[in-house]
């Protein structure tokens, strides 16, 4: 599968980068079907309304995966998804 190589490229939930079907499903269930709903949701709040069955949040590196593919809509290169660990747990820490 071909990843977008800019935001406008990206047609659909799966042209960006870090996106594959199950998160493109996630967004989608959210309320997010497109690419230009990606580039204006705030990636905490998203991840904070993503929960699994019994309530619980999932594993963190799903936010670090919003914080990517919304950067990128906005502009911004094509970065692994891990490359926002370290920006979340810094933001995560101040937040507290």
């Amino acid at each position: 599968m071909t990843k977008a190589s800019c935001a406008a490229e990206a047609f659909k939930l799966t042209d960006i980068p870090n996106i594959g079907k199950a998160m493109a499903a996630d967004l989608v269930q959210l309320g997010l079907p497109t690419p230009a709903h990606v580039k204006t949701m705030d990636p905490f709040e998203t991840y904070h309304r993503l929960r699994d069955g019994q309530g619980q949040l999932h594993d963190p590196c799903v936010l670090d995966t919003f914080m990517a593919a919304h950067e990128f809509m906005n502009g911004g290169p094509v970065r692994p998804w891990w490359d926002f660990t370290e920006q979340r747990k810094k933001l995560l820490t101040r937040a507290r």
